[in-house]
């Protein structure tokens, strides 16, 4: 039996367009323009997956993602964006939409994108697993979200779809990914994690691929990269934006041909690694300024995932907070009991700006220096909940010239050039984009 596609576009031309290339792929197809007609088609008649532009005459994709969750519809929705709508594209995820398509849409993207929903939904009809944490012993929250979160980690897990792990930084990025390797039938074999922004242009071949002895002035033995070390396994790349464009090439060798050259070598390495990737960052607009491959980008992107910042996760911050503090008392050798109901109120009305990253931090200042068994209000003024200034040790006369002065001194190391000018890595990326700092 035929699959049902519910199109839903106000264009009539490329509405008709999508139908009959729908109809062709060998899909039923049906064609609504508002949110009105789509709801009415929702209602009466049994659908697969639905396309939707997120701009309709009657409101938007987002509005009927609204209406759906509030109908406990499970249909996977994938939503077709214009240039310059990312930001709502990722709103759209937070209310459950699969993935996102950028018009105009490549037919081959198209046709792999619907399979992959409509196979991540025959995954759901099965008896559901709880989702294995790993051996952190990090809780796991329980708000709508969160949930979600979850869910869509439970349905990638199984597949060989390369996920691209969305998120603010401090988000639990790597987290997730193992959750999602610890939740696959690679779960035995290794899972290794690269952050990508501490790699230096030079290096970074010789970390992800390997090398021959004698294949650069450094090289006095034989390397094995990543990929082979993790052959069987998972790799995780964080912070993906930040590879070279040369070694953004090379990965998406590996990525087609599953083989890895290492440096000096004439021979290829066969591979079997699934990857995982992480960013902060607008991978679109980073396209668009010439500094990702979008063909690479399509490659990791088989699948998003969004990791919702704490903020928006109502009732988490009590289970993280109590689930730091208990962390805490065992690493400090304390017994703090816990959160007086105002204290408590007080971490959850903060920004957390910094995400669980942040609050892990602030819960294990409070309990350093806490006097009572329990946290209250009184404590917390000391550690001021307000987010301390990142550039303290930048004078914006002259940032350009220091931040370039740090990274000879580190040689292109970024994560140690933040550390010596007591920013954090997304803020050295930003000023070193701000700046034209090119290494």
């Amino acid at each position: 039996m035929k699959q049902t596609i519910l199109i839903i576009e106000d264009d009539a031309t490329f509405g008709t367009m999508l139908q009959k290339w729908c109809c062709r792929n060998g899909f039923d197809a049906e064609l609504c323009s508002d949110v009105l007609s789509a709801q009415t088609t929702l209602g009466n008649k049994t659908v697969d997956l639905v396309l939707t532009d997120l701009r309709l005459p009657d409101g938007d994709g987002i509005l009927l993602l609204h209406w759906m969750r509030d109908m406990n519809m499970d249909t996977p929705v994938i939503v077709m964006t214009s240039y310059g709508e990312i930001q709502s594209a990722v709103a759209a995820m937070k209310l459950g939409a699969e993935d996102f398509l950028e018009k105009p849409m490549n037919p081959a993207i198209l046709k792999e994108k619907i399979e992959q929903a409509l196979s991540l939904k025959t995954v759901e009809t099965k008896p559901a697993k709880q989702v294995k944490q790993n051996t952190d012993g990090m809780v796991m929250g329980k708000s709508a979200v969160a949930r979600q979160m979850y869910d869509h980690i439970q349905r990638v897990a199984p597949t060989r779809m390369s996920v691209l792990i969305i998120g603010e930084s401090g988000t639990g990025k790597e987290y997730a990914a193992r959750m999602i390797h610890e939740n696959s039938s690679r779960r035995s074999k290794p899972f290794i994690a690269v952050d990508c922004g501490s790699l230096s242009r030079e290096l970074a071949p010789s970390e992800l691929f390997g090398h021959m002895k004698g294949s650069f002035t450094s090289a006095i033995e034989d390397k094995t990269g990543v990929f082979v070390q993790a052959d069987g396994g998972t790799v995780f790349l964080d912070e993906v934006g930040n590879l070279s464009y040369d070694v953004q090439i090379q990965l998406l060798r590996a990525l087609q041909e599953q083989k890895v050259r290492p440096v000096g070598s004439v021979k290829d390495i066969k591979v079997d690694v699934r990857i995982l990737a992480a960013t902060n960052e607008n991978l679109e607009e980073a396209i668009a300024e010439g500094r990702f491959r979008e063909d690479l980008y399509h490659r990791l992107n088989e699948f998003s995932l969004f990791i919702p910042p704490i903020r928006d996760r109502k009732g988490d911050i009590e289970i993280f907070a109590n689930e730091f503090l208990r962390q805490a008392n065992e690493e400090l050798d304390k017994k703090i009991e816990g959160f007086s109901p105002e204290a408590m109120a007080l971490l959850e009305k903060h920004h957390w700006s910094g995400n669980l990253r942040e609050l892990r931090n602030t819960v294990r200042r409070l309990v350093l220096f806490a006097s009572k068994n329990q946290i209250t209000p009184d404590e917390i003024p000391a550690f001021s909940l307000q987010p301390v200034h990142e550039d303290l040790a930048l004078q914006p006369d002259n940032e350009r010239e220091q931040i370039e002065s740090v990274l000879r001194k580190t040689r292109g190391n970024k994560t140690l050039a933040a550390q010596l000018l007591k920013i954090d890595r997304k803020t050295l990326y930003n000023k070193m984009h701000l700046y034209g700092i090119k290494l």
